[in-house]
């Protein structure tokens, strides 16, 4: 049995935990501040809870003894204190951040690694899978000219003005509409204002749009520098998404102050309702030279909502779940880098879609199908 703590209880940290204990090979730990959450999880799973204060250091390094990982289901403003922790206890660690500077905070901590203890951030999905299929497809190439991402979760069945339900953290979401967007343009890499680059398109018959966000090129920018002229990523929405948080976040100057945010969620969480009927859709395409050639490739797929443990689990609960438990599988098999930081890229795709968590992605399991172009 691995021990690994999960901070956070809430919809994504309480999902890695179910597939991690019902795997049957992890000593799973949750911990979290509010004990009605842990009551709860604790009757359905049986598994180790406690009560944490992150604010206090000391809690902290108590709730890491004994753990060989710790995975942060946390909001992402907390989690350089966590990885600190996890630096001075000797445990790997992991998370799903998309903000960029918590990134660059964490791989810092990770300079100072033990054999064996990794720090592997931005697991999931976007950041998370997509920089995982986008590097290997751009393995296949001589030399790269673009990679365009493409990643949404979307309502199966959109009917207010939005054409949006809340599937997952709403902080988040403002968070990826308001910062700055790391891309690789003409060669540069630079930074661009989120919600702009506006594009439509269409797939399977139906219509969307898609803007740029910020955090879900992970470290690609980083690791492809000097190797491709065009790189970036956007959300994908339905017609119209856009341009009515545009006017909301810039507009209305939402998006201007932490304040401001804040008001934005009270809004968006009393007027947004929750879905679990929803979909992902994974795209990425790339375009290069090959013995001479110039070729295009794409991949895209949709990942559904399933019924997993008795219970209805929307597809961006289980994409997510799935890409974050697959990182710490593939970390317990020996099959990613034995110390200090990890990149998403660095994750072999045909090791992680073989995994019994990262397979939710194949197109070969009826979770997920390959999309027609």
């Amino acid at each position: 049995m691995y021990p690994i703590l999960i901070l956070g209880a809430g919809k994504i940290g309480a999902s890695i935990a179910k597939l991690l204990h019902m795997s049957g090979d992890y000593q799973v730990t949750v911990a979290d501040r509010d004990p009605v959450t842990l009551e709860r999880l604790a009757k359905q799973l049986h598994v180790a809870t406690q009560l944490i204060d992150l604010s206090a250091p000391e809690q902290l390094r108590q709730a890491l003894v004994g753990q060989r990982a710790v995975f942060s289901a946390c909001s992402f403003d907390v989690n350089p204190a966590i990885a600190q922790a996890a630096l001075d206890a000797g445990v790997s660690y992991f998370d799903l951040t998309e903000d960029v500077e918590t990134t660059r905070r964490v791989r810092q901590y990770s300079a100072d690694a033990r054999d064996g203890q990794i720090f592997m951030p931005q697991c999931g999905l976007a950041p998370g899978f997509i920089g995982i299929i986008a590097h290997a497809m751009s393995r296949r190439f001589d030399r790269l000219d673009s990679i365009k991402m493409r990643v949404g979760a979307l309502p199966q069945y959109p009917h207010n003005h939005m054409k949006y339900n809340l599937t997952w953290s709403t902080d988040g979401v403002i968070n990826e509409y308001c910062n700055p967007c790391e891309v690789i343009h003409k060669g540069r890499r630079m930074e661009v204002l989120a919600l702009e680059g506006l594009e439509r398109f269409s797939l399977d018959g139906l219509e969307y749009e898609a803007f740029n966000t910020s955090g879900g090129l992970g470290t690609l920018c980083e690791t492809l520098e000097g190797r491709i002229n065009d790189l970036n990523y956007k959300t994908v929405r339905y017609p119209g998404h856009q341009y009515l948080m545009d006017f909301l976040i810039n507009g209305l100057k939402m998006g201007h102050s932490l304040e401001r945010r804040h008001e934005l969620r009270e809004i968006m969480e009393s007027a947004l309702p929750i879905t679990k009927q929803d979909v992902v859709l994974v795209y990425c395409a790339v375009s290069g030279w090959k013995d001479g050639h110039y070729w295009q490739e794409t991949d895209a797929r949709k990942i559904y909502h399933q019924n997993l443990f008795g219970e209805a689990w929307s597809s961006i609960q289980l994409t997510t779940a799935a890409g974050a438990c697959a990182a710490v599988d593939l970390h317990r098999e020996g099959r990613l880098p034995n110390k200090g930081f990890v990149r998403q890229e660095q994750v072999d795709l045909e090791h992680f879609l073989a995994n019994r968590f990262g397979r939710y992605y194949s197109t070969e399991s009826h979770h997920a199908e390959r999309v027609t172009l």
